[in-house]
């Protein structure tokens, strides 16, 4: 019981932290609430979120806030077509000492960091963004044939433009999927907008402050990790990635007249965490099914694409995500 009691505790503990982390952030990232609350919820997954979004529209001040709230080092990378791997890693230099004998040496690049920025990410060749790849999933890079460990934690917010597709490259399924969540960050309403309006030119800005530490971001994560799931959410999770795998017996026809192919494991371990990541955020102990409803569309859509057909009927995969587990979710409440 004791132990039930310090969770507990705990969490009410990190309840406080959070808000006044979303309070910190929305001083100078005003309003959008989903956008905010999505961004904490990879960093408290320990995990990485891909933002979608237009110029202007504030994703590079919400990196640059959120580095300063949750007390992390950061670094940003603007990706361009000539980008080299090295660029990103580092590279060793040949140095010369003053008795003329010679060493290499090695330069660590932008990635030895705690919060990464990879502004426009796509506009990268492929070989410069498969230098991500290993940093990603395994928070270490190789270089020169060593390994080097990355800043603890390490996290890649990384931004898209979804509309400027010239000289651009596609982001390989692969590195899709290292992505825990895929945030939209969509135009302000117009209250928003003049918020926005008053609060950014005038002589004086609001400033960030500080409310986690790096220890106290990493308890948070060990935290998250020991929330209780209960076996019904567990099981809807695992009802809802496979709804989705076109090759399952139980996909429905309009599944496998759309999908090319669906998500993988990755996304169910991503539902897993996200959905106690929202429960916190709410001020809850445990995620229900709502919070699994709630997150299949930023876990599931860069983890899935339309065949060839759908695409050319215009089908959205926010739609048929939507729909989809809405259907589940009645199936199950009527079982």
């Amino acid at each position: 019981m004791s132990d039930a009691t310090d969770l507990i505790a705990e969490i009410e503990a990190l309840e406080g932290k959070l808000a006044d982390a979303r309070a910190s952030i929305t001083k100078r990232f005003i309003g959008q609430e989903r956008v905010v609350d999505l961004t904490l919820t990879a960093l408290l997954c320990g995990g990485h979120a891909l933002l979608i979004g237009l110029p202007g529209l504030g994703k590079t001040r919400l990196v640059e806030t959120l580095s300063t709230v949750m007390g992390l080092h950061g670094n940003r990378i603007q990706f361009t077509p000539d980008l080299m791997p090295a660029d990103i890693l580092g590279s060793e230099v040949l140095d010369k000492a003053a008795d003329g004998t010679r060493a290499f040496r090695f330069v660590p690049g932008p990635i030895f960091c705690q919060l990464l920025m990879a502004d426009e990410i796509n506009r990268a060749s492929p070989r410069t963004q498969s230098a991500l790849l290993q940093a990603m999933q395994e928070k270490t890079v190789t270089v020169a044939g060593e390994n080097r460990p990355l800043g603890i934690p390490f996290h890649v917010l990384a931004t898209q433009n979804p509309i400027e597709q010239e000289g651009t490259y596609p982001l390989p399924e692969a590195q899709l999927d290292r992505f825990l969540v895929q945030i939209d960050v969509a135009y302000p309403d117009r209250k928003t907008e003049r918020d926005i309006l008053l609060a950014t030119t005038g002589v004086t800005d609001e400033q960030a402050t500080e409310v986690f530490t790096q220890a106290e971001l990493l308890s948070a994560q060990t935290l998250l990790r020991r929330m209780p799931v209960g076996d019904s959410v567990v099981e809807m999770i695992l009802d809802l990635v496979r709804a989705f795998r076109p090759d399952e017996p139980d996909a429905s026809d309009r599944v496998r007249d759309t999908v090319a192919w669906g998500p993988g494991p990755r996304a169910a371990q991503a539902l897993m965490l996200t959905v106690r990541a929202r429960a916190l955020l709410q001020g809850r102990l445990a995620p229900s099914a709502e919070d699994v409803i709630d997150m299949a569309r930023p876990v599931l859509t860069h983890r899935m694409a339309l065949n060839f057909a759908a695409r050319a009927r215009g089908d959205s995969l926010s739609d048929l995500i939507e729909t989809t587990a809405a259907a589940l979710t009645r199936t199950e409440a009527a079982a």
